[in-house]
């Protein structure tokens, strides 16, 4: 008795974008088949994610719905795999006393929407140095335990353990610590900068 073969896994998964804007459109699955010069059934399939098109199929159909190709891959792209750093494969970055340890990568593709992320450990009477200067993008903090100071231009700030403040970083900036212990703080940082 022959086995049967396990279902092929449809990598990209199209339909339910094609349904949809087939649906909207008020098009049956003949109508869409004919004009894109495909079988009915393949269409069905498609919808349901039972195969993945040839590239000329797709884009004999995206040109019959009137969708852009973008609009189809634009999952796909924001569907990547996890990434995932362990608490003892962080990568780490000393300035002075102050140390950074990342807790998100930024990828490299993003160009200027990649992020980073990463916990901030400053000993008691330090401060932070690079913003010190300003740079292009936003950031957002988050303190998690300690006193910091928080300089931005001209104007000062204390924020305490469970305050989060977030900023345009063109202006300069720093972070210290006016407090007796360890100051902790998780920050956020858009474009990378740091770990980039």
């Amino acid at each position: 008795m022959k086995k049967s073969e396990p279902e092929k896994k449809v990598p990209y998964r199209f339909g339910e974008k094609l349904r949809s804007v087939r649906e909207r459109k008020g098009y049956t699955l003949k109508t869409v088949a004919t004009r894109a010069g495909v079988s009915e059934s393949l269409v069905s399939q498609i919808e349901r994610n039972k195969v993945s098109p040839a590239i000329d199929t797709l884009l004999a159909l995206a040109d019959v719905l009137d969708i852009n190709i973008e609009f189809l891959f634009d999952e796909f792209r924001h569907n990547r795999p996890v990434k995932i750093i362990r608490g003892a494969e962080r990568r780490i970055v000393e300035e002075d006393a102050v140390r950074y340890e990342e807790l998100a990568k930024p990828a490299e593709k993003d160009g200027n929407h990649s992020i980073e992320s990463y916990m901030i450990m400053i000993p008691p009477g330090e401060h932070t140095r690079r913003g010190s200067y300003g740079h292009l993008g936003c950031e957002m903090g988050f303190i998690i335990e300690g006193t910091a100071g928080f300089k931005y231009e001209s104007q000062n700030y204390t924020l305490e353990a469970g305050d989060s403040i977030s900023f345009s970083a063109s202006a300069p900036h720093t972070l210290s610590n006016i407090g007796t212990g360890i100051l902790k703080a998780l920050w956020v940082v858009s474009p990378s900068q740091r770990f980039s």
